[in-house]
Order: C-alpha cells, then structure tokens, then sequence
C-alpha cells in the first residue's frame, strides 16, 4: 500500500485571510469545508500536483541563501515551507504581494535552474513560489 494523497495542514489564526490568499489571490481550487463544535473550521484546497521535500538542515540554509541572501528565521519548530510551481514566478509574486503576502526576496535565479521568489503569506507560513527555467 503507498500514500495515496499528501494533505500539508496550515494552522492559522485568520482563516478567512489565508482562504483569500490561497484561493482567490494564488488560485488553489476550494474541495471541501466543514465547520465543526465550537466555531471550529476547515477548507481543503487543492493543488493539482503534490511532492513532499525533504532537507537537513544544511539544505535550509544554502535554500535561504540563494533564494533570500541570507539564512532566515524559522517560526516553526523544524522548518516549513510550502513551495507553489508556477509559469512566471515574477509576475505570481506581485500578485500575491497585492493579495496580501509580504515580498521577503524577490524572484532569483537559482544554481539548480528555477526562477525562485519567497514571501509570507497570510497567516505566517513562508512560501516559495517557482518558475522552472528548463523544460522537463
């Protein structure tokens, strides 16, 4: 038996913040929501193609470098990061820079051939937002 579905959970206090952002401004397709005892909630959005990166810590940093110029504080424990790959990464980022996300470094080309931006998104969670530069 293998995985079937890959499912990243985002706590956030602004729910509605986070749901605009990854929705309208970034362009996830909503599947479901249930609300739940309490004003307990949830929305399930959906990414057409999923893949789970794993990195030590080195990674992290030389990732922090080339994409920011520096190594960057982590809220979390261990690091997280979602990375979104998108057509034009320049023009991805000032869209959700206007939807709401704060432009920590802007679009960079890396050693491994993308075109790379890093904001935080509502909600605090650090993305990286990608554009590859050779055809697969």
């Amino acid at each position: 038996m293998s995985a079937r579905q890959l499912r990243l959970v985002l706590e956030t206090e602004d729910l509605d913040a986070a749901l605009a952002f990854y929705r309208d401004v970034l362009g996830l397709r909503e599947l479901e929501s249930h609300d739940g005892d309490g004003g307990a909630r949830v929305v399930i959005l959906e990414v057409p193609t999923a893949t789970l990166e794993l990195a030590n810590p080195e990674q992290v940093r030389y990732i922090d470098e080339v994409e920011v110029g520096r190594e960057v504080a982590h809220r979390y424990p261990g690091t997280v990061r979602v990375a979104f790959e998108v057509t034009d990464a320049a023009e991805t980022a000032k869209r959700l820079e206007a939807g709401g996300a704060e432009l920590v470094a802007p679009p960079t080309e890396t050693p491994w051939r993308s075109r790379n931006a890093r904001l935080e998104a509502p909600g605090g969670m650090q993305i990286t937002v990608f554009e590859e530069l050779d055809p697969r």
